[in-house]
């Protein structure tokens, strides 16, 4: 009789032992589950704050290349419109008339 409280004493005990090492496990899981939700929301987050500020950079980039090439066709226009204006009397080379003696 002795023998089976005994073996009764030692599998309570154990239980027991195995229940209390276990629950630290148990509640640290359910901390690194929350904390790993929490995390995807931040991390989420962080994402679309960089994909809006690529996208505000693109969009910058775009209009700058858009003012240079205006810019560019401007000063074309510029060159054009230099280049058909005549001459002035006084850059033009003197046109040499034959002498009458």
């Amino acid at each position: 009789m002795l023998h089976i409280k005994a073996k009764k004493i030692k599998l309570l005990l154990s239980a027991c032992v195995m229940s209390a090492l276990l629950m630290p496990a148990i509640s640290v899981a359910d901390t690194a589950m929350v904390l790993a939700q929490a995390e995807t929301g931040s991390i989420a987050a962080r994402q679309a704050a960089d994909q809006r500020a690529a996208l505000a950079k693109k969009a910058e980039e775009r209009a700058a290349k858009k003012a240079a090439k205006k810019a560019q066709k401007a000063a074309e226009a510029e060159k054009a419109a230099a280049a058909k204006k005549p001459k002035p009397a006084e850059t033009q080379a003197p046109v040499a008339e034959p002498m009458e003696d």
